[in-house]
This record gives C-alpha cells, structure tokens and sequence, in this order.
C-alpha cells in the first residue's frame, strides 16, 4: 500500500502516480522526477500518531512514497544517534557540533534507509528480480534487504571494492559481477543488463523510494535537536512539533549526490510544515581525486564536467559524473548559501584517526572526508561559534569476513579502454598506503583468539602508521604471506590445527617469507626446550600478560629497523 504521494516531472511540471518501475515521465520521457504530498494532512497525522511510533525509517510513513513494511520486513533501520561531538567542537572553538551517527544500521551505513524503502516497494509491486551497482555500502544494503525478501539480486561493482567486501555481498546470496573499469561505467553496464533482461534497476537519485528514504535523516535530526532542552522532551498526541529544530549546517560527503538530496529536500519539508525556523546550509565534501561537483561549483557552473579517470582511492567517493544531482544541489546551496569543498585522502584518512580518537567512533573512509572537510572549514572561518552543526557518519569502518564466500556466484566483466583503473586496498589505510613517501609498513598478525586480534589491532592503528591484516588459521596466514609477504609478522604460539612452532618452521622454509621479522606474543610460559625450538628464528618474544600499549610498537619498530 503506498501513501498519498504524488510524482512530479522536474522537466515538464506533469504528475502520475509512484510506482517503483516508472522510470520516465509518461508525458516528456525525462527520467527525473520529485514526490509531493499534501503536507497539511501529513502533518495532521503525524501529530497524532508520532508519539506512538518506533524511532526508526517508518515512524514518518506519512511523507514517504511507502506507508509501512510488510509484517516481518523492518530490520531496525533509521532511528540513529544523534551525538555531541564535544572534543571535536572544543578543538576548533565551536559549542554545537554533534555528529548523526549511521554506523548503527543493519550493515553498518545509511543506505540501509535507501535499501529498506526501496526493496519495501518493491515487494509491495510484486517485484521479484532487481539490479544495482555499487561501490560497496550499496550493494551490502540491498543485498541484506533483498535476501530477508526473497527478491534475486545483481550487483555490478567495480573493482575498486576491496574482494573481501565482495565476498560479503555474495554471502547473501547476490549475483556479484566485478566490472574492471570505473564506477560509471559499471552503472552503465548494469543499466543495459537490466534493459535488455527486464529486470528492475536502482537508478540512485532518480529513484523516488531512494531519494525519499534519505529525508529520514534530516527528520530525526530536527526531531533530536529539538528534544536536547527539558522543555522539549518530546511530541505528545496532538501537540505541534514546533519545538524541532534544524541545524544550521549539515556537512556530508557526497559522490553521486542521493544523501545531500534527499536530506536537504528533509529539511525544506520540514521548514514548510512549520516545523523549523531554520534554514539548514549544506556543506558538501568531496575528494580531491574525484571532485566534479567541487570543480563545477568554484567555477561558477551548474553544470559539472565528468571526470574520466577518478584518482581518489576512496571508492565510495569515487563517482566521475554526478550528472543532473550536481545542479539540483547547486541551484539549492546558492539559494540558502551553502558551500562545498575539496580534501585530500591523505586528509580523510587522518581526520579518522582524529574522530576514533576523540569521539570513540569509527567511521568508513567517506566519512572521514566529512570530517577533514569540516575541520577544514572551521578553520576557515565558514561556521559561527554559536552554529549549530550536524556531521553525517555515513558508515562504520567495519571489517569485512576474510572467508572465501560465494565465490561461485561471482563473475568479472573487463571493459576495454584507455582508462585505466587502479586496484588498491580499500579502508583505513588506502590513502596513507598511496600517499605517504615513506612506505606503510604492513603486518601479519597470526592468533585464533579473537580478542587478542582485537587488541593487537588497536594498539598498532593508535601507535603506528601500519597495515594489519590478521588470521585466526595458521594454514591461511601461511597462504597470504606468500601471496603478499608483510614486513613483520605477530605470532601466537597456542593454536588449533598448527600451532606456532610449525607456523614459525613453515614462514622460514618459504621463499617470500624466509628473511621476515616475527615476534611471538603469547600468553604461555615456554619450556627451555620450546626456547631452543624458537632460538635463531623469531626477532623477539612478548608475554601477553606483560603486554604495554608503548613496547609493543617499540619492538616492532626495532624489528623493522
């Protein structure tokens, strides 16, 4: 059942009613399109029914083009924190910098808002078999939503999307198909795979479902905002939400313009309803690799160039040709006096560190470009000390499964070309591995204890600039050290199937790993013979119990000298 919504042809100003499959405007054929609704009654409903309803996507079904979930469906979407970024606002003098916090949803980003409408439209139309490309949140969203729906998929990713996350989004049961080429040209591919075959394809910001499902966000913002002070603790039935509040800045990464659209059109909804009296600027991100709306804007133009060959190694960034959204935004931020800006990965990668440092909160590598873009702006002097400004984390740097799963669902599609089309590690040290003039040193952690993994990592990513993959299976670590030799590896001695000593036996009587540092951190006390067993081989030994946050990074360092 869908609400009362009504699509609207941006071209040609005609009306018809949403339906997931209409991909054109019956009257002009143009494929950019608007939902209205009549907000006086949606406000009436709201009002009365809000204070009854689960914080999450649905508690507004008034103003989206899905009244409700089909029994079951719901998987906990929406309804994110909204947190005070204190130290953060305190290291550039501002008092009101809170951060809306996506990392909690299903799979760990905001497109499970986008996936959770859509798919929910789909399955309300009878829509059985669906088509998307992605670089990587995407396809994990609706790969989700699909599988809980019993909806067949196909995923067109490029291959800048690390093979771990692939293996994710085959994990669900997803038809995954690597295209060796840019994110573009992926979309271009998946969009004739679904011509010519009939199936149904996410068209992101011309799809009515996605770009309604991501003024969830700009609700929940003002809805929290206004809730911070006693007096406004909340909406009873009846009572006019007027004590809501929109931030006078919202900053987001953007890349192919669907989250700043929908959240913004939120915020001017909400505005019309009487809701709030601000007016929210937008102060959208993009990396310095790939920045066609950011080139567009600074030269004036509502119109942005595409950019052929992007060279930001943040895939989710990584959109060359943002087409019609790069006007839509323009037009919206020159009217309310928003801004967008440029950042460096390197400068991503670093604000991520400053983020999980300061806030505790660990944040994609998008995200982390909002951040280095509003740190960058504060310093400018873009923000007023009493502004009140919402940051998007749009995703959780949240690691992948290393299995090899659902690989016989994969297929890898090469286009032909001049672009060439670099293949890089994805996340936390993309930028800093491609950047930094002096080598990112890569280890090897080999342990089956998961939280010994756990801290390991945490302590190398605080101390040192290091690229850790780790394994809880002695067979498979010796698998990848030969595939990619590390610069060191961390070796517990204590595990199943092959334990240490014939782990160390094995990395020394391998070609690529013979000459290869290893410190053994281990919680168990060794026997003279076990010592002898270890003498000549291993760089150092650590007992975990005298573990130290500094002396493991010293040795490290030491054994790398």
């Amino acid at each position: 059942m869908s609400s009362a919504v009504t699509v609207v042809c941006l071209d040609c100003g005609a009306t018809f009613p949403f339906h997931p499959s209409t991909s054109e405007c019956p009257v002009c054929r143009s494929s950019w399109h608007t939902a209205r609704y009549d907000l006086e009654s949606a406000g009436r409903s709201l009002k009365e029914n809000l204070h009854r309803r689960p914080f999450d996507v649905w508690r507004y079904r008034e103003l989206l083009p899905v009244l409700a979930p089909l029994a079951g469906f719901a998987r906990g979407e929406g309804g994110t924190p909204l947190l005070p970024a204190t130290n953060l606002g305190t290291m550039v003098g501002l008092k009101h910098v809170f951060i809306k916090d996506e990392t909690r949803g299903p799979t760990g980003s905001m497109k499970d808002r986008q996936a959770a409408l859509a798919v929910a439209a789909l399955l309300q139309h009878g829509i059985r078999e669906a088509v998307i490309a992605s670089t990587g949140n995407v396809a994990l969203a609706f790969s989700a939503y699909c599988a809980r729906a019993g909806i067949r998929l196909w995923a067109f990713l490029t291959s800048l999307v690390p093979a771990d996350k692939m293996n994710e989004v085959a994990l669900y049961g997803t038809h995954v198909v690597k295209v060796t080429s840019t994110y573009d040209q992926a979309k271009e591919l998946a969009a004739e795979f679904a011509q010519r075959h009939g199936i149904w394809l996410e068209r992101g910001p011309r799809s009515v479902a996605s770009v309604e499902s991501m003024k969830t966000i700009a609700y929940e913002i003002a809805e929290q905002l206004g809730a911070l002070t006693p007096q406004n603790s909340g909406l009873v039935a009846g009572e006019s939400p007027a004590r809501w509040r929109g931030p006078d800045w919202y900053v987001q990464a953007a890349s192919g313009g669907i989250g700043p659209l929908g959240v913004l059109k939120g915020f001017d909804e909400l505005r019309e309803l009487g809701w709030v009296a601000e007016t929210t600027r937008a102060a959208l991100i993009q990396a310095d690799g790939c920045a066609p709306m950011v080139e567009a804007w600074r030269a004036g133009l509502r119109e942005a160039s595409p950019i052929a060959s992007p060279a930001s190694h943040i895939s989710t960034l990584s959109t060359g040709d943002p087409g019609r959204s790069y006007t839509l935004l323009h037009d919206r931020l020159v009217s309310t006096g928003g801004t967008m800006e440029t950042v460096s990965d390197e400068a991503a990668y670093r604000a991520l560190r400053i983020v999980a440092k300061m806030e505790g909160l660990s944040v994609e590598p998008a995200a982390g470009a909002a951040f280095a873009g509003f740190l960058r702006l504060a310093h400018a002097g873009t923000f007023q000390p009493d502004d009140v400004i919402v940051i998007n984390a749009s995703g959780h740097a949240l690691p992948v499964a290393r299995e090899r799963l659902g690989e016989s669902r994969q297929q890898e599609v090469v286009l032909s070309g001049e672009v060439p089309v670099p293949s890089p590690k994805e996340g936390v040290y993309a930028a800093l591995e491609q950047l930094d003039p002096h080598r990112t040193r890569e280890i090897l952690i080999i342990d089956d204890d998961p939280t010994s993994r756990l801290l390991l990592r945490r302590m190398l990513r605080v101390q040192g600039d290091f690229i850790v993959r780790d394994f809880e299976s002695g067979t498979e670590a010796l698998a990848e050290a030969r595939r990619n030799p590390p610069d060191l590896i961390l070796l517990d001695l204590m595990m199943p199937e092959m334990d240490g000593f014939d782990v160390l036996t094995q990395l020394k009587r391998q070609e690529a790993t013979t000459q290869t540092p290893v410190i053994v951190v281990t919680a168990k006390g060794l026997t003279p013979e076990e010592k002898r067993r270890l003498d000549g081989k291993i760089s150092r030994l650590v007992l975990k119990g005298d573990l130290e946050e500094e002396d493991l990074p010293r040795e490290i360092r030491r054994a790398l000298e």
